[in-house]
């Protein structure tokens, strides 16, 4: 287990969360193109899930597992642009929110070091791109913020 945990946020598609609910949030994929970030996760890692079009985040896993290559299709990923999410990891639940609890970006957006970075009308850019990691800070106060959105005392 790592000594300092990572905390990433993997931005997909309600569809895309869907499926990995139904998969008990047991298994994570990773885009084609995301190998490299896939590799450096370490098993006992954070994964926040950021969902796009609600802008919302829906909970967060750990990972469990190391990294391995599976190209049977799980998730239905953008209609016309298949990817396989070949690069893969076990993972298991840390904090789940029911999607009507999901908790809005917009909340958020002005405590988040990560989205300082960007210009206030353009915070969206934040969150574009399947992978980035988050400072301890932001992480604390996602797990803080979805768990009060999920009725689950810190």
């Amino acid at each position: 287990m790592a000594e300092t945990q990572t905390t990433w946020v993997l931005t997909g598609s309600t569809d895309n969360f869907a499926v990995t609910r139904e998969l008990g949030f047991k298994l994570i994929g990773f885009k084609e193109r995301r190998r490299k970030q896939a590799q450096s996760m370490e098993v006992g890692d954070r994964i926040i899930f950021y969902l796009t079009k609600v802008m919302a985040f829906g909970g967060s896993v750990l990972i469990t597992s190391d990294l391995f290559e599976d190209r049977e299709p799980v998730w239905p990923g953008k209609p016309g642009s298949p990817d396989p999410y070949p690069w893969r990891r076990e993972t298991e639940p840390e904090l789940i929110v029911a999607e009507n609890q999901w908790l809005p970006a917009e909340s958020v957006k002005d405590d988040l070091e990560h989205i300082a970075k960007w210009p206030a009308e353009h915070w969206k850019l934040a969150f574009q791109g399947q992978l980035r990691t988050v400072t301890d800070a932001d992480a604390a106060l996602l797990m803080k913020r979805m768990g009060s959105a999920a009725g689950v005392k810190a």
